[in-house]
């Protein structure tokens, strides 16, 4: 089990740019095709912005057309936890990291083989750490 990070809404702040802040404490969502790993395919581990929590691995990313960086499963079934989010008159499946509780996005069962998830996550949540 890992370690929680807890910190005061002043401490978020000071960490994390008004952006990140934005979605990862505020669940706020970035606009599609704005964000800065949506086309990358460099080799390495995308983890939380908000507390470096390995999240996924690079080569489980792929192109699905929504807008945002999507990938089939995370690095570790424990990295995330999802939550039942009923917001906007819809129910999906919201993805945050488990060790800040940071908003990452969403998943959904409409993803390719061998997982047929799509975890739909905001660039500004996360941060690339190039393969060594």
């Amino acid at each position: 089990m890992m370690d929680k990070l807890i910190l005061s809404d002043e401490d978020w702040q000071a960490r994390l740019s008004p952006e990140q802040y934005q979605v990862l404490r505020r669940h706020g969502t970035e606009r599609a095709f704005s964000g800065c790993f949506l086309g990358t395919k460099e080799p390495g581990t995308y983890v939380c912005a908000g507390c470096d929590n390995p999240l996924f691995v690079a080569g489980r990313k792929f192109e699905s057309g929504t807008g945002w960086p999507s990938f089939t499963e995370p690095v570790t079934t424990d990295a995330l936890t999802e939550i039942v989010d009923s917001s906007y008159g819809m129910e999906r499946t919201e993805v945050r990291c488990a060790r800040c509780d940071g908003h990452l996005g969403h998943v959904f069962p409409d993803g390719p083989p061998p997982t047929g998830l799509r975890y739909c996550m905001n660039s500004l949540a996360l941060k690339h750490v190039a393969a060594a």
